[in-house]
């Protein structure tokens, strides 16, 4: 979902052909509510965030889909570990998912999504509440200790003092 850019970003989906199906907000609305349009017309199984400046290894989805599919009754959502990287790239360091908990690379059931409501979208760290209320509601989340996302740590990231 594009909430509005003002960068090339719909160019840089365009190159992408019939491969994806983007959603393109008419202004800028914000990451939750964007994030709750895309829940609300997602139409497959599973739903997973990744973030524009982030980037994932090349195995990265097939591990996660793998990991859930064949443990569907144990597990609810899976992540991975992650690396910061900085605005060049650089490795900063490598982190639990479950310990420091991203709201992107997290693959969930869109059935648990819809069930347990959408992000709310006037608090600060909508993923962490949506995370909390998946536990509270006996969800598993099981984390792959491989750090297969890139996260792009950034003077404007969210989770830059944790």
């Amino acid at each position: 979902i594009d909430d509005h850019s003002v960068d090339n970003s719909r160019k840089v989906i365009g190159d992408f052909g019939n491969l994806i199906r983007p959603i393109f907000n008419d202004t800028n609305v914000g990451l939750a509510a964007s994030c709750n349009k895309a829940f609300g017309m997602a139409f497959g199984k599973y739903i997973v965030r990744l973030d524009s400046y982030d980037y994932v290894s090349k195995d990265w989805l097939l591990i996660l889909h793998s990991f859930i599919y064949n443990n569907k009754d144990e597990i609810d959502a899976v992540s991975s570990d992650y690396t910061e990287v900085d605005e060049k790239e650089q490795f900063i360091r490598r982190k639990n998912g479950m310990t420091w908990p991203l709201a992107c690379g997290v693959l969930f059931k869109t059935d648990d999504i819809l069930l347990l409501g959408v992000y709310k979208e006037d608090i600060p760290r909508e993923d962490l509440d949506f995370r909390e209320r998946l536990l509270k509601n006996k969800k598993q989340i099981y984390n792959v200790p491989v750090p297969l996302y890139r996260y792009h740590q950034h003077s404007d990231s969210k989770t830059k003092l944790l």
